[in-house]
C-alpha cells in the first residue's frame, strides 16, 4: 500500500513540485541587476540610468558638455545648449561665425540679416543702387526695386514701350501694353479696327473680332451669306442649316 502511494507521487506529484521550484530561480537569473520586469508582457527592461548590454544592464555614461535625461529610451544623454552630438558619442560645441547666432536649438547657427551663410562663415551682402534685402535663404539677397530688373550684379531699368506699363509678374515679360495696343517687337502698335468690327482684349488673335453678322476675311470684316434655310449659328460669325437640312456645296438641302 505503501510503495503505491509512494510510486503515484513520484509519478504525478512530484514533476509539478519539481518544476515549480525550478522555475523560481530561473526566473530570478533571467532578471539582471539594475532590471525590472515588464508591466506588460514577458521579459524585463533596464531601470531609469541603465541600458541593456547584452544580457545586463549598464549605467549611462554621459559624456563631457552633456547631461543625463533620466528617460528610459534613447541613449539616456543630451548635449547642452550650444552643443551637438558627433557619431552618437560625444558633444562638440556648436561654432557660431562672426556676424552670425545660435539657433534656439541650440544645434546650429543663423547669419544676421544682411549676412549669407557661404560654407561655415556669413559674407555680408553687397545691395546694389535700386536693390533691397529679402529674407530669403535662397539666391543672392536681394531683390531690384519696381521698374528694375536683375542683370548680373546689378539692377537695370525696365524699357517700357511707349503706351506700355509695368506689370505685376514675377517672370516673363515685365511689362504689358495698354488696352487698344498689342505687342509687336518690343513696341505697342495700335490695334486698326476694321469696318463692322470691334475692339477684342483677348490676349490671342488679332485684337479684334467682327460683328454678329459678319465673318472675318483678311484685314477686314465681310457679311455672313446666309444660303436659303440657314440661320446664323451662335458664334453669330458663321451659319447652319435649319433642322431637317443639311450642308451641301455651300446649300442647305432636305435632307433624304
Amino acid at each position: 500500500m505503501w510503495a503505491d502511494a509512494r510510486m503515484l507521487w513520484v509519478i504525478f506529484v512530484w514533476p509539478i513540485f519539481a518544476s515549480v521550484l525550478l522555475a523560481m530561480p530561473v526566473l530570478s537569473q533571467t532578471l539582471p541587476e539594475n532590471a525590472s520586469a515588464r508591466s506588460y508582457g514577458d521579459g524585463w527592461e533596464c531601470n531609469v540610468g541603465y541600458r541593456p548590454t547584452g544580457a545586463t544592464c549598464t549605467a549611462v555614461v554621459a559624456p563631457e558638455n552633456a547631461f543625463e535625461t533620466n528617460r528610459t529610451y534613447g541613449s539616456g544623454w543630451e548635449c547642452l545648449h550650444g552643443y551637438r552630438m558627433v557619431d552618437g558619442t560625444d558633444c562638440v560645441a556648436v561654432v557660431v561665425p562672426d556676424d552670425g547666432f545660435l539657433d534656439p536649438s541650440g544645434e546650429r547657427w543663423h547669419c544676421l540679416r544682411g549676412f549669407l551663410k557661404v560654407g561655415d562663415t556669413c559674407q555680408e551682402i553687397v545691395v546694389p543702387q535700386n536693390g533691397y534685402l529679402v529674407d530669403k535663404t535662397y539666391g543672392p539677397g536681394w531683390e531690384c526695386d519696381r521698374g528694375y530688373e536683375q542683370v548680373d550684379d546689378l539692377c537695370t531699368a525696365i524699357a517700357v514701350p511707349i503706351n506700355g506699363y509695368l506689370n505685376t509678374a514675377g517672370y516673363g515679360q515685365p511689362w504689358t501694353c495698354e488696352r487698344g495696343f498689342f505687342q509687336q517687337d518690343g513696341r505697342c502698335e495700335a490695334v486698326v479696327i476694321p469696318d463692322f468690327a470691334y475692339f477684342d482684349d483677348a490676349a490671342y488673335g488679332e485684337g479684334w473680332k467682327c460683328q454678329r453678322g459678319y465673318k472675318a476675311s483678311g484685314s477686314g470684316c465681310d457679311a455672313v451669306d446666309i444660303p436659303e434655310n440657314a440661320h446664323l449659328d451662335r458664334s453669330g460669325n458663321r451659319w447652319e442649316c435649319n433642322r431637317n437640312f443639311q450642308k451641301s456645296k455651300g446649300l442647305c438641302v432636305l435632307k433624304n
